[in-house]
């Protein structure tokens, strides 16, 4: 019987170890749509540009959701398909008209409140619940988030009302919700499976989109390859690793998690934009860090596992 409850402690504290360091990688690559995605939002149309990147991201999951068997009754079918409307289809068109009106490092540090609104929609909507260290770590990580978004700037420009910034704002609380929805529906449904629906229904719709209105298709030759690099890595994969995450932590932890995008964001930003990281940002890391570690010390003997 000991054995037996060493191995349920191993194999539970190993589902753990993937969920944290899945939401993490997916922090990375989310961090680094922003810097993708700017360049070629001069002259690609949002709604082209949303299409395209999700019908990839649902053509890169067909063969590995091809080998799943996942039954879909009626009530996971219409979790899909709201899944998909809001969360493929009016989240990245909403995002990426703000990103065109923004800059990419405001709309990096604003796409954190995909974060608040993972964790508000699934404490008042869908009863989540924590243990009280793990309020205190995700407060903790709330504040390193506002800390990165506002560096204690308030007249900088990412408090001003414009409507590029307002229009990401809206996109974080769609995906927030939708990040719950995806929960309950990747407890019945492969997540591989999941995402291959949700993408191809979602980028299906925004390509009749571009039909039915007109939109010209102007993308060039040396476009293509950093759009399918934001379709697989940017999207299909981070929302792969996200959705395990979940699975695995919760969708408060994971999202919590997914804050760490910022510190990408700001990372890339040094690398590829030579920006500065100021020092209200280095301490911002440091209590996201310290949050991050306190919820995994003290909230991971009691995690609910769905297989």
């Amino acid at each position: 019987m000991q054995g037996l409850r060493l191995i349920f402690s191993n194999f539970t504290n190993s589902n753990l170890i993937v969920g944290y360091l899945s939401a993490i990688v997916a922090a990375m690559l989310f961090g680094s749509v922003s810097t993708l995605a700017k360049p070629l939002l001069s002259t690609v149309d949002p709604i082209i540009l949303s299409s395209i990147i999700y019908l990839t991201a649902g053509l890169f999951f067909t063969p590995s959701a091809a080998r799943t068997r996942s039954k879909i009754t009626t009530k996971y079918f219409f979790l899909i398909l709201t899944s998909a409307i809001s969360g493929a289809a009016i989240a990245p068109i909403v995002f990426f008209l703000g990103l065109k009106m923004s800059t990419a490092a405001d709309t990096a540090l604003l796409a954190n409140g995909e974060t608040v609104f993972s964790i508000l929609f699934a404490l008042l909507i869908f009863r989540e619940k924590l243990k009280p260290i793990g309020y205190i770590a995700v407060t903790l990580i709330l504040i390193g988030v506002f800390l990165v978004t506002t560096n204690l700037d308030f007249n900088s420009s990412i408090f001003s009302l414009n409507l590029g910034n307002v229009l990401v704002i809206l996109s974080t609380i769609i995906w927030g919700f939708d990040n719950n929805i995806c929960k309950i529906i990747a407890r019945q449904i492969h997540v591989s499976r999941l995402i291959q629906l949700k993408a191809l229904i979602g980028g299906s719709i925004l390509l009749g989109t571009v039909i039915i209105s007109g939109i010209p298709f102007n993308i060039q030759s040396e476009q293509i390859l950093p759009i399918i690099l934001l379709g697989v890595f940017g999207f299909a994969i981070s929302l792969y690793l996200y959705l395990h995450s979940i699975k695995r932590i919760g969708v408060i932890k994971a999202s919590s998690l997914l804050s760490l995008s910022a510190v990408f964001g700001l990372v890339f930003a040094l690398i590829f934009l030579h920006e500065s990281i100021s020092i209200n940002q280095v301490i911002a890391i440091s209590v996201m860090i310290f949050g991050i570690h306190l919820m995994y010390t003290y909230e991971k003997k009691d995690e609910i596992i769905f297989k």
